[in-house]
């Protein structure tokens, strides 16, 4: 009798401490961005939307909190796992694929304190940015990932995250730049755009500082080449323009902006090459 209460007392001993699900962050956020279409609706978040999310993203995403049921009643899904090729815990919230309210995934590595953001602002428009930026995240412990909820070209291109203000992408962006997270953000480009070029890397309208430097040092170490914003004409490919960009340089935060010629995105083994050399550079060390 004393054996089998034992035994009952080890068994739910066991259930309360089962790791968390492994889970391919790769494969879901391939199919959240194949999910994406132009001809879907989309509208921004008004004022109180925006700031109710952002003040229940903003725990999960730094590691104060587990739960964010606030998102709930927005449209969002919060889940965590344990990614299977980084083995690292992760936190996720998300947005549902063509719905009117697509604000985004939000992605946060839980093994370490928040060190690096990396934006795809343009998932399944620029095919394969998302596959690149999960792929920077599984070499990145403490990365958080923003990726944009509707596509691009969805209502008129007011779904184009990185052009407009009002997006709650750029809401995290900027506050997680605030607390001194640097920004990689990820795009992506035709050769014929800008022929003989493998990546372009600039600051937007900021100053180029040590992290810009290294990176491009490092993808040209890759055998990769490199297109420097800061002092070569890169085909328009800078991202002047871009509003992430434009508040990093108004405020003097780290702010890259990362274009990709396709025949790279495309290639899984050159789509590693590239993050391990911009994990390489460490763009955290400032």
């Amino acid at each position: 009798m004393r054996i089998a209460v034992l035994a009952l007392l080890l068994a739910g001993c066991t259930a309360a401490v089962d790791p968390a699900p492994r889970v391919d962050l790769e494969h879901r956020v391939v199919e959240f961005a194949e999910g994406l279409s132009p001809s879907a609706p989309y509208r921004a978040p008004d004022s109180v939307e925006r700031d109710t999310a952002l003040r229940a993203l903003m725990p999960l995403l730094d590691g104060t909190a587990t739960e964010a049921d606030g998102l709930r009643p927005l449209g969002f899904t919060v889940d965590s796992g344990v990614d299977g090729a980084s083995g690292r815990q992760f936190v996720l919230a998300t947005t549902k694929p063509g719905a009117e309210q697509g604000w985004g995934m939000y992605i946060a590595d839980r093994s370490t304190t928040p060190r690096l953001v990396i934006e795809v602002p343009h998932p399944n428009a620029d095919l394969d940015t998302e596959a690149l930026g999960i792929e920077l995240y599984r070499r990145t412990p403490g990365a958080v990932v923003l990726i944009a909820g509707a596509h691009r070209r969805a209502a008129g291109e007011q779904a184009d995250v990185a052009h407009h203000t009002d997006a709650l992408f750029h809401a995290v962006a900027t506050d997680l730049a605030g607390r001194g997270l640097p920004q990689v953000q990820l795009h992506g480009f035709a050769e014929q755009s800008l022929p003989g070029s493998d990546v372009v890397v600039s600051t937007g309208q900021g100053r180029p500082g040590p992290a810009a430097r290294r990176v491009a040092d490092r993808v040209g170490a890759a055998g990769l080449a490199t297109c420097r914003g800061w002092d070569d004409e890169c085909g328009n490919l800078e991202g002047t323009r871009n509003v992430q960009g434009k508040a990093a340089a108004e405020h003097g935060f780290v702010f890259l902006h990362i274009e990709v010629t396709g025949r790279l995105r495309e290639s899984v083994a050159s789509r590693a090459e590239l993050a391990q050399a911009l994990a390489e550079a460490d763009v955290s060390a400032g």
